[in-house]
């Protein structure tokens, strides 16, 4: 049976009594005849008792011969009827109001703003707690060395150490020798090629090998550690060591930091050695410098001090490449959306961390008059 209605005065108001099946396939054109019917009376109710079957295509006709006003006391029916198109409005009201605050791109960027200051803020709180948590399981676990897994520390020393060797070793010879050249070609014009050694000295010896070899581990490490970590929360291993009552922090955390610790200074040693050694070849094929006169100047002029200051960054980078690493891997949801968000975090924090806490041992170091 087709939709259809009549329009009958009942008192003071108009009265819809609607009859038929208000589907999709029984509607016909009575959209059109609907929304003129309607628009003679404002105060017009609609009795849907006679109403047969009904689809949301009908719910939806009814709703919008409503309008965007439409009270539900106008319309009468069994429970079943008025139940869909209840839901019909409620849709089209939401509708409206999402609608109604698309076009607002100035408003929506300042809250982004201001959700992003509040977001780092709390990324610096959870970093805080989270690093703060890693010194007291570091210090109680160096008072009972016993407990640490010492066959994953080794496994990860050299995962991270040994097999991490030839990318910093190579890296940092360029860096050596693209130091010399710059270096050369610039104090040429001022007839002084000769300091071109305290030049890579210093600048090797102090920033470079250290920061180089911060950054790959950056790239290397902290993502590596976030997405084995995140992983395994993924796949509920965390949970399960949690029900073993194995603690995660010091099965997976601390091995990392351990690990990470003792293989910094290593990869910052070699990487001062092969950034020394491009610097030293630049300078012997075109200043024609020996090795000798190299390292001689080396020795007298730079001396052990800058090495030694490199050296002393090493094991504070290391913990905070290891803690930002293991703590985004610890913060992975459960979806690999989350997954990918994190090792990015990882990685950028970590480089950014590695550039702050550079600068802040350069005023310490600055300060001190070394």
């Amino acid at each position: 049976m087709t939709a259809d209605f009549r329009l009958e005065r009942a008192a003071d108001r108009l009265r819809l009594v609607a009859s038929g099946d208000w589907t999709g396939q029984g509607l016909g054109g009575i959209g059109a005849r609907l929304d003129a019917a309607m628009t003679k009376d404002a105060a017009v109710q609609i009795d849907l008792s006679g109403v047969g079957r009904l689809d949301t295509v009908g719910a939806l006709v009814l709703a919008r011969a409503l309008g965007p006003d439409a009270i539900p006391e106008r319309l009468i029916g069994r429970p079943e009827t008025l139940r869909l198109v209840g839901l019909v409005l409620e849709a089209r009201s939401a509708r409206k109001e999402t609608a109604e605050h698309l076009p607002r791109p100035f408003r929506d960027m300042m809250v982004r703003l201001g959700r992003g200051h509040y977001g780092v803020l709390d990324d610096v709180i959870a970093t805080l707690t989270f690093n703060g948590r890693l010194l007291v399981s570091a210090v109680r676990a160096l008072a009972q060395p016993q407990k640490i897994r010492w066959a994953a520390c080794f496994s990860l020393i050299e995962r991270a150490g040994l097999d991490a060797l030839p990318i910093v070793a190579i890296t940092t010879f360029f860096i050596g020798a693209v130091l010399a050249l710059l270096g050369a070609n610039m104090l040429a014009k001022f007839g002084a090629q000769v300091f071109v050694v305290e030049l890579i000295g210093i600048a090797v010896l102090r920033e470079f090998n250290v920061i180089i070899t911060s950054v790959l581990l950056a790239g290397r490490s902290a993502s590596s550690f976030a997405a084995e970590i995140g992983a395994m929360k993924m796949s509920q291993e965390i949970d399960a060591m949690k029900v073993l009552g194995i603690d995660p922090f010091d099965a997976l955390v601390l091995p990392r930091f351990f690990a990470l610790l003792f293989a910094m200074p290593i990869l910052t040693f070699v990487a001062t050695l092969s950034g020394l050694f491009g610097g030293m070849l630049v300078t012997w094929v075109v200043l024609d410098l020996g090795p000798a006169f190299f390292f001689q100047r080396i020795v007298e002029n730079v001396g052990a001090t800058h090495f030694w200051i490199g050296m002393s960054k090493a094991p504070v980078m290391a913990g905070v490449i290891a803690a930002i690493g293991c703590r985004q891997g610890m913060e992975v949801g459960g979806d690999v959306e989350s997954l990918g968000r994190r090792v990015t975090s990882a990685v950028v924090q970590s480089i950014f961390s590695i550039i702050l806490i550079d600068a802040v041992f350069a005023l310490i170091y600055m300060q001190l008059d070394l």
